[in-house]
């Protein structure tokens, strides 16, 4: 990023310094040493928070401003999207379930009752971690779900 006395300046953007109109992409197209001798300088771009858990404002003079989220929203959002997640996940295997109800004499393969368990443990366990989040940082530890590939992944290339 570059800034000119305290301002942030769009490298596409003419600016002025000195009653001298500089086009758009000269930031792009001079030199350092052409930067430096009008006062520009060139500083790392700050890192910008998750937009999914803060309200993120980038100011003027580059720096950035960012406001936690209500939790407790994001609590509820979050665990929808695990009960979302788990059901996009199991749904292609539910007729097993349903066969077996109305079939007696069906057994569903070993395999697929294992990871269908396995998915509802993970998330159930996700929903846990979600709900005893104290903070931002818990929350985000908490949805980084790491779901059981299915029985057929690695013939599908997936692991």
């Amino acid at each position: 990023m570059f800034l000119l006395n305290g301002q942030r300046l769009n490298p596409d953007t003419s600016f002025i310094v000195d009653g001298v109109n500089y086009p758009p992409q000269w930031l792009r197209v001079s030199t350092l040493a052409e930067k430096e001798a009008l006062g520009i300088t060139e500083v790392a771009d700050p890192v910008r928070p998750d937009d999914r858990f803060y309200w993120v404002t980038e100011n003027q003079d580059g720096t950035i401003t960012s406001t936690p989220k209500d939790l407790a929203s994001l609590k509820a959002t979050w665990t929808s999207w695990v009960d979302e997640a788990a059901w996009s996940l199991l749904n292609k295997t539910d007729y097993m379930d349903f066969r077996h109800t109305s079939d007696p004499t069906y057994t569903p393969p070993a395999v697929w009752v294992t990871w269908r368990a396995a998915i509802r443990t993970e998330a159930k366990t996700a929903k846990a971690a979600i709900a005893a989040a104290t903070d931002i940082p818990t929350l985000q530890t908490a949805i980084a779900v790491l779901w059981t590939p299915d029985p057929d992944a690695a013939a599908k290339g997936v692991q």
